[in-house]
């Protein structure tokens, strides 16, 4: 099941997948490459530098740990980094733009206030633009959100760089004794004060307590969209993106209004009430779908074994989360850094091949399932003579691979 001596260089690069230029990629580097540079001249020169560094190093503080979040929830099949990468800066850069600016013509148009422009127009706006991104994926790059757990994901991304740069305003704006805006923010009077003390007070609030918000928002538009691709009826594909829209608004304007309208105990009430119990349904949810897709591959995987595909005994190593580190663990102890690039790339070929072939199996294959079966055939073929995996283990339960435990 193993090469004794694997080689220890990549396979040649003539003979390596190419590489499709995504459409997606090429817009948002675009467009975001010229607006962030418009937004950090902005912030720069509202606040002035020093109250942007302050505003920029609170607000990254916690983006770290927010990404690490879904990036750990996406494991079977995890999504490219440049698409991640462009949902982040999409939130950052054209979804706080694009907010604002459809915020202040709505204000404007219908005469509206602060408070109301806070509850009502900020969460319909915001959340359009926000969940503008995930259609953009779906509409150029489809094969790329394959679920609901995918939409999960590049919504949080959205919502975790929307939610760094509208931080680092909040922060910018306490740091300068700026009370515009701080009402939303949740700041209180601590804003009368200003400095480090202040933007420090909102931070906690902000980046400790609370650093879920945005992303819980937006993951609502991902549950709809990701239920959408894969409803039957028409009206299916049209309602559930529209009702996850709406939870999306609905949830922050909630937020909103009670940091802006109900004071310190209406607020705290709406995040242990109202919040706390959302985070934690939509994280059930992408666990029960994560352990889910693991049970569909693990099946799909045997039955590919039975077409001779792949090794039975390579299986485990494939289809489970654990297992699978381990396997490159192993391997880069047997043949080093390349062995464990090896085992990698082997591991994502077989994924991939075991997630079309249940769509495929299921009577739902994708436009250019024939195309995308044999170039997935030919990246396990190209990395396969390279792979060392360890020892076979005990044959698992023979209800793991029942199609009845779908």
């Amino acid at each position: 099941m193993s090469a004794p001596s694997p080689p220890r260089t990549a396979p040649p690069l003539a003979v390596q997948p190419a590489r499709r230029r995504s459409w997606l990629v090429v817009l948002t580097s675009v467009v975001l490459g010229a607006g962030a540079l418009v937004v950090a001249a902005l912030i720069v020169i509202s606040g002035g530098p020093e109250a942007a560094l302050v505003g920029f190093v609170l607000a990254a503080l916690p983006v770290p740990v927010l990404i690490a979040v879904f990036l750990w929830l996406d494991r079977y099949e995890p999504e490219p980094w440049r698409y991640l990468l462009s949902a982040l800066g999409w939130g950052a850069v054209m979804a706080t733009t694009l907010g604002v600016t459809f915020t202040a013509l709505g204000v404007h148009l219908s005469g509206s206030d602060n408070n109301l422009a806070g509850v009502v127009w900020a969460p319909v706006t915001e959340e359009l633009t926000k969940g503008l991104f995930i259609v953009l994926v779906v509409v150029l790059r489809r094969r790329e959100i394959d679920g609901v757990l995918d939409g999960i994901v590049y919504a949080g991304m959205v919502g975790i760089g929307f939610a760094f740069t509208e931080n680092v305003l909040y922060y910018m704006s306490v740091y300068t004794g700026d009370l515009a805006g701080s009402g939303q923010a949740g700041s209180g009077q601590a804003a009368d004060l200003g400095g480090i003390g202040a933007a420090t007070g909102l931070f906690v609030l902000r980046g400790v307590i609370a650093p879920f918000a945005h992303p819980l928002f937006t993951s609502a538009i991902g549950i709809g969209l990701g239920i959408a691709l894969y409803s039957r009826s028409w009206a299916g594909r049209v309602l559930w993106p529209i009702l996850g829209y709406l939870v999306a608004v609905g949830l922050h304007a909630a937020w909103n209004g009670s940091a802006m309208l109900g004071g310190g105990a209406a607020f705290l009430l709406t995040y242990v009430v109202g919040m706390v119990p959302v985070f934690v349904l939509v994280l059930g949810l992408a666990l029960w779908v994560r352990r889910r897709e693991g049970k569909v591959l693990a099946m799909a995987l045997n039955d590919c074994a039975h077409r001779g595909w792949l090794h039975p005994a390579e299986i485990p190593w494939i289809a489970s989360l654990s297992h699978r580190t381990s396997a490159r663990s192993y391997a880069r102890r047997m043949s080093g850094s390349f062995g464990a690039r090896a085992v990698k790339e082997y591991q994502h070929a077989v994924v991939e091949l075991g997630f079309l072939h249940d769509r495929v199996m299921r009577g739902r294959p994708p436009r250019d399932a024939l195309g995308r079966h044999e170039a997935i055939r030919d990246r396990i073929a190209l990395w396969r003579p390279h792979v060392v995996l360890p020892p076979p283990l005990p044959a698992p339960p023979a209800h793991l691979y029942s199609r009845t435990a779908r």
